[in-house]
Formats: C-alpha cells, sequence, structure tokens
C-alpha cells in the first residue's frame, strides 16, 4: 500500500469535494436552529446587511475546512448569492485554540440559516485530523488504513471522518510520515488518492470457511491478484495459522504479499503468551521498555492481553524463525494516539496500522463557533470575542485600509 504522490492525491482530494450536494432553501430551514430562521424572517424586512463571519475552535485543530467550503459555495450557486471565502488556515495547517480558520462574508438573509450545518461539518472534521495528523506522526513508518466507518452515526459522519484522516495524513506527510494510504470502502477512497477500498477477509469469512487456511485458499482462488492478507485470531491459534498459511503459499510469503493481521480481543492473550513471557519478549528486543512505562493503560498496550507490543514482537520473533522474514504485520484494534505512542516507545516492528480510532473520543472538543465581526464593514462582535477581529484587523493594515 502506496501513498498517491502529493499532487495526484490533491487532485483526487479536489475531485472528490467538488460534488458535495447543497440542500434546498427549505431543507435548511427544517435542519438549523430555529433563531436564525427567524433572523432571516427579521433582516428580510428590515434590510439586507452584509456580514463577516469569524468561525473558529476551542481548541488545537488541524484545519479541515473543504468539505464545508465545497459544501457552502455549492449552496451559494444554486441560491444564486455571492460570499466571499477568506481562508486565514490553509487546510491541513496547524491552527491553535481560538485562532480564527476563516472568515464569510456575505448577505446576512443567506448566510444566517446556513451557520448550524456550517459549524456541523468543521468542528469535528478538525479535530479528527488532528487526532490522524498524531497519529501518523507517533509512528512514521508506518502505513495506517482508515477503518472508521463502522463506529460512525451513518454515512455523513463517515464522510467527515474519512475526509479528516486524509487531511490530517497530508499535514503528517509533510513531516516525514507515511500516513493513511487508504480506507476501507469504496466511496471515500479518493480521499486517499484511491478508486477502491482496501481489505480483504473478516472474520465471518473464516468462520464460513471452517479454518483460517481455508479462507486463505478460497480468497486467493477468488482474487489471485491480490496481496493475501490474513486475520489469524479467529480460533486463538495465531502462530500456528499464520505459519499454515504461509507454508501453504511460500512464493507470496518470501516476495512479501503475505501479510497477518493481529486483531486478538483485549480477553486473551495471543498464542504461546502469557504475562510472564510477555515480559521477556520485550526484554529480548527492546530492553528498558517496560521500566519507562507511565501508567496502567500504557503497561497493558505493552505486555497485556489483545494486540500489544509483546504480541507483535513474538509474530515477529515466530515468522523469522520459519524463514518468513518477508511476511508484514498489520494490526487494528483500539490503536489510537497513545496506543501509538506506546508502539513507537517499543519500536514494536508492525507495518500497517488498521484504525478508526482518530473519531474525536471526547465530542465536546469538537464544537466550533462562528460569530459575527463586521456588519456593513463595521467591525463589531460580542464582548469576549474581540480577539477575533485581530487577523481581519492585520488584513485590513496590509490592504492599505
Amino acid at each position: 500500500m502506496t501513498p498517491p504522490k502529493a499532487d495526484e492525491g490533491r487532485a483526487a482530494l479536489d475531485a472528490a469535494l467538488s460534488p458535495r450536494l447543497s440542500l434546498t432553501p427549505g431543507e435548511i430551514a427544517a435542519r438549523t436552529d430555529a433563531y436564525f430562521n427567524r433572523t432571516q424572517a427579521i433582516v428580510s424586512r428590515f434590510g439586507e446587511c452584509e456580514v463577516t463571519y469569524a468561525l473558529f475552535i476551542r481548541r488545537p485543530v488541524i484545519a479541515a475546512h473543504g468539505l464545508m467550503v465545497a459544501w457552502l459555495e455549492n449552496v451559494a450557486r444554486e441560491q444564486d448569492f455571492e460570499v466571499a471565502i477568506d481562508i486565514i488556515s490553509a487546510e491541513g495547517s496547524w491552527v491553535g485554540a481560538g485562532e480564527p480558520l476563516l472568515y464569510l462574508t456575505g448577505p446576512f438573509t443567506k448566510l444566517a440559516p446556513l451557520e448550524t450545518l456550517l459549524l456541523q461539518k468543521l468542528g469535528s472534521a478538525c479535530v479528527a485530523a488532528h487526532n490522524a495528523y498524531q497519529m501518523a506522526l507517533a509512528l512514521p513508518d508506518a502505513a495506517f488504513m482508515a477503518m472508521e466507518a463502522r463506529h460512525c452515526a451513518g454515512f455523513e459522519m463517515q464522510e467527515m471522518m474519512g475526509y479528516a484522516a486524509s487531511i490530517g495524513s497530508r499535514a503528517a506527510r509533510r513531516e516525514g510520515a507515511r500516513g493513511f494510504v487508504g480506507c476501507a470502502n469504496d466511496v471515500t477512497a479518493a480521499f486517499f488518492g484511491q478508486d477502491h477500498g482496501l481489505g480483504t477477509m473478516p472474520h465471518a469469512l473464516i468462520g464460513y470457511a471452517g479454518s483460517t487456511l481455508r479462507a486463505a485458499e478460497m480468497y486467493r482462488e477468488v482474487y489471485p491478484d491480490d496481496p493475501l492478507v490474513v486475520l489469524v485470531d479467529y480460533f486463538g491459534q495465531e502462530i500456528t495459522d499464520a505459519l499454515a498459511v504461509c507454508h501453504r503459499f511460500p512464493e507470496l510469503a518470501a516476495q512479501g504479499r503475505i501479510s497477518v493481521r493481529l486483531d486478538t480481543h483485549g480477553g486473551r492473550f495471543i498464542e504461546g503468551l502469557d504475562p510472564q513471557s510477555s515480559y521477556a519478549v520485550l526484554e529480548r528486543h527492546t530492553p528498558g521498555t517496560i521500566r519507562r512505562y507511565r501508567s496502567d493503560h500504557e503497561l497493558k498496550d505493552l505486555v497485556g492481553t489483545g494486540v500489544s507490543a509483546a504480541a507483535i514482537w513474538w509474530m515477529r520473533e515466530q515468522l523469522n524463525a520459519a524463514g518468513f522474514t518477508e511476511v508484514k504485520i498489520i494490526v487494528s484494534s483500539g490503536f489510537g494516539l497513545e496506543k501509538c505512542m506506546t508502539m513507537r516507545d517499543s519500536h514494536a516492528p508492525l507495518d500497517v496500522v488498521g484504525t478508526g480510532s482518530f473519531i474525536p473520543v471526547k465530542w465536546n472538543e469538537t464544537y466550533a463557533t462562528a460569530d459575527i465581526v463586521a456588519y456593513d464593514g463595521e467591525k463589531r462582535v460580542k464582548v469576549g470575542r474581540e480577539f477575533l477581529l485581530q487577523k481581519i484587523q492585520s488584513k485590513s493594515k496590509e490592504n492599505g485600509a
């Protein structure tokens, strides 16, 4: 899985953003907060006004406003009004808490009903992009695959989260990380410069086949040209089943076209490990890591049940001992920022991380805010939000105003 070139990725992202569907005025009115509809009615009666909105978030984020901007442009086009979009923080750039990401200037009667919907499309995307950015930097040599869809509340959230992962990843790649190279389904694949989703087999297929090896054989028969990625935890025989597949397809293994995916749940250790042997594995490969742990949660990620650092090292040991040094290891199951940082500290020999854990955990951190900062060109903002004028004032000075 190789990330697209920067220019190809940007073109694919632009193409994916362009058809963002707007809504009819009636649909917008039904989905926005009632006081915005009433504001529209009052301003319509007493006279139109050109307003400037500042949009910001109360915590540091990675700017990910492309979905929102594309949607707004389509609304303006369909409703036949002009809106000036002054982007202060370029997409993919780091933005400090409370700093305006962009200013929107246009007719009050048109923009007022859009506020609720614009904020919905901004806050969570920016926070998720920040999470994806940090995760990719924590494991810069690993490729990530976005697997957020199953954790989302419907397609609109899925689209925002997939888009956010691609933006955070793009920012991390500028700092040398491999980042997110794809996602699990076709509909958001273009955000990553791909034309289809990535993935091979779920646990359900292994249950159907009756054995991990048979599932691999069936997959290979139907998709003979694809690399083979095999889940190995279904029967609790991660090592046995991984080696069985490699012995069955030795040429693929030697070519590096077999990957084993560790997805062991947190209720047990992988085959061959227990608490004592988990400590021993880390001592063999990364002496001292276990002595640096800072919390019980981190200790579990190092030597506990599920997909721990010890489990990854143990799988690598067994593959190498059997001569399958080119076989790759894919990991999944709870790989958020903290777990990624633990894997970095333990030098875990993983190749790919499948995760949806860039989805914001604290949803109240995703709340974006919009305040009007100018009415017909006169700067005016509610007390306490004067900081929103800083960027617009600086821009006025640059323009000689």
